[in-house]
């Protein structure tokens, strides 16, 4: 496992697509508009889902003291933010050692 630096690193994969498609599925949430702000007015046990497809970016950079952020974009715009613990990113870089074994996805 390589050592990640405190600086942010950003590649653009080969071949990525021009546009790109952020799915969001919200299940039952309520929000309520007023002078410009949206507010969640529901119950606080609700889910939500983002999915984020055909990206062109993806960066990773320290979060605070003690996370990691990764972010990834497409060509339109979107943007998602995850912010994992240094546990979670050596499990997440297993992983993908054990696909790069096993899938031919990286051939």
């Amino acid at each position: 496992m390589s050592a990640m630096s405190a600086a942010s690193s950003t590649f653009k994969p080969f071949g990525a697509a021009e546009t790109g498609m952020l799915t969001i599925d919200l299940d039952d949430f309520m929000f309520e508009l007023q002078d410009g702000a949206i507010k969640h007015v529901g119950p606080s046990t609700r889910s939500a889902t983002v999915k984020l497809y055909e990206t062109e970016s993806v960066g990773v950079r320290e979060y605070g003291d003690k996370r990691v952020k990764f972010t990834v974009a497409d060509a339109e715009g979107n943007e998602v933010e995850i912010a994992l613990f240094p546990e979670q990113v050596a499990t997440l870089m297993d992983e993908i050692d054990r696909l790069r074994d096993d899938s031919p996805v990286f051939e």
